[in-house]
């Protein structure tokens, strides 16, 4: 895999926090976040407006949708960002039309969806937020900025509700939209360094392949420690064991300990994800469910987690990389649940 010396990494990142510290003052952002008073909202939309996701000289207008029956509640996040007086926020939009909150934006942020009830069957869900994710596309495609328009997914089930929502907006091209595996990539470093008593930069080429859920391969075959093959340095019956099922169920183990679903970690990995889309990765290779155009066989259209870089606002796939036995068994596992996911959703797909 071509890497950069991490001396070259670092040095891009600095250039670019030293650019955007000492930069004129940019053009506003326009930020939409769906389901903003919800936990996972509440966790992000205040570091957005801090400046901690487009730098210091790029004031947001940040454009929240709720549900009817939350407006109330978005109305008293809206009183704590106005209370927290960030130099960087311009004005809050507060909206239960999908059409307001996504009119002339750079960034959509689509974290709202149903969460599964008592009683509801999978597919029962798949459909309920195809519907969202459909009506959401329908009103990105009418509002916003078309390819000036990026558009990242978290809502359940992320990859297919990236699929639903892009099929919906022909006008912004299927490359500004992702699903976020990066939270994923996130818990994947968090577990490695505790394991290997590093820090999580320390790591590099870790990558997430597949659906966001629990058939994704958290995949350390090509992953480095201080150059040393990551897979030299840890027994790869952890690996199998007790590493790749603790990535992939993750969020249930969560839920099982604090009694609700992740939210701040999911808004942090959101933050990362987004600022890595804004601003590139400078070579470094992170994880996002992208649409695939048959990278590694994957069936062409499907949203799947590849190892990807960010440059100039779009990601490229990582190419070339070899795949064991394992990993491509793992990889058709996962392939073939975000297919049963399309299918279960096909009439809500436009052609």
């Amino acid at each position: 895999m071509k890497k950069w010396p991490q001396a070259a990494v670092d040095v891009q990142r600095i250039n670019a926090i030293h650019a955007q510290a000492t930069a004129d003052q940019n053009p506003p952002l326009r930020v939409a976040v769906t389901g903003a008073s919800g936990q996972i909202g509440y966790a992000l939309i205040y570091r957005i407006a801090s400046g901690a996701v487009f730098g210091p000289k790029t004031p947001v207008i940040l454009q929240l949708l709720e549900l009817p029956q939350a407006m109330n509640s978005l109305k008293g996040v809206e009183m704590e960002l106005r209370d927290c007086a960030f130099p960087n926020l311009v004005d809050v939009v507060l909206t239960d039309k999908p059409e307001v909150a996504f009119e002339g934006v750079d960034y959509a942020l689509l974290v709202g969806a149903q969460p599964r009830t008592k009683g509801m069957e999978r597919g029962d869900l798949l459909l309920k937020n195809a519907e969202i994710f459909s009506a959401q596309g329908k009103a990105l495609n009418t509002a916003g900025k078309g390819k000036d328009t990026r558009v990242l997914v978290v809502g359940n089930p992320a990859n297919t509700n990236a699929l639903i929502a892009s099929r919906n907006a022909p006008k912004i091209p299927a490359q500004n939209f992702s699903a976020m595996t990066r939270l994923d990539h996130n818990r994947g470093l968090g577990l490695l360094a505790e394991q290997l008593k590093c820090g999580v930069t320390d790591i590099h080429n870790f990558m997430i392949w597949g659906n966001h859920s629990a058939t994704q391969f958290p995949d350390i075959s090509h992953a480095t420690l201080h150059e040393k093959p990551l897979s030299s340095l840890v027994d790869n019956d952890w690996v199998v064991k007790t590493f790749i099922p603790a990535v992939q169920q993750r969020g249930a183990a969560i839920i099982a300990a604090r009694g609700a679903s992740s939210a701040a970690s999911a808004g942090s990995s959101l933050i990362d994800a987004t600022r890595d889309t804004h601003f590139g990765t400078f070579g470094d290779v992170t994880s996002a469910a992208v649409c695939s155009n048959g990278e590694y066989g994957v069936e062409a259209g499907l949203f799947f987690s590849y190892p990807v870089i960010y440059a100039d606002k779009s990601w490229s796939v990582v190419q070339g990389l070899p795949q064991s036995e394992f990993a491509q068994k793992m990889m058709q596992a996962t392939e073939a649940e975000l297919k049963s996911e399309r299918d279960a959703v096909a009439k809500l797909l436009p052609k």
